[in-house]
């Protein structure tokens, strides 16, 4: 039985909680607000929230840089969702860079979509395009080891 702990941050009330590795898959709740820390699908960013998204969780982060005049965006939107629902142990957000320019600036995004995966902080990779759910599923999953 593993010891060590993560942090993630409540996709809800923004709480940072601390959460033993074995609870991961025990589809955790928050413990200032209750509600579930992994929800399975994307939760939205806003400029305030995506740095504490970034740095907070020690989980792998999976963030779709956006914005709504893009198509490619708008297709690969339902994809992102249904991976997120396939890997429920991994945390998926999305930020609209159209609304929040400044955000998405720190994160030196130059195409659209682009998928940035974080860990603890520090980006450990991305990809540019839209993807539909497999390949999407099968990124992730390349970068959980």
């Amino acid at each position: 039985m593993s010891t060590e702990s993560l942090h993630i941050v409540c996709p809800n009330c923004q709480a940072t909680n601390r959460l033993p590795n074995d609870r991961l898959s025990a589809a955790p709740n928050c413990g200032k607000c209750a509600k579930s820390l992994l929800t399975a699908s994307p939760q939205e960013l806003t400029a305030q929230t995506v740095n504490k998204v970034i740095q907070k969780n020690e989980v792998l982060t999976v963030i779709d840089f956006w914005a709504s005049w893009c198509q490619p965006c708008l297709m690969m939107a339902p994809q992102f969702k249904e991976a997120a629902g396939q890997l429920p142990q991994v945390v998926f957000a999305k930020l609209q860079t159209d609304k929040y320019e400044q955000a998405a600036a720190a994160y030196n995004i130059r195409s659209l979509p682009t998928m940035v995966a974080f860990r603890g902080g520090k980006e450990v990779a991305r990809q540019s395009g839209a993807l539909p759910r497999d390949q999407i599923v099968q990124w992730v999953q390349s970068l959980q080891g």
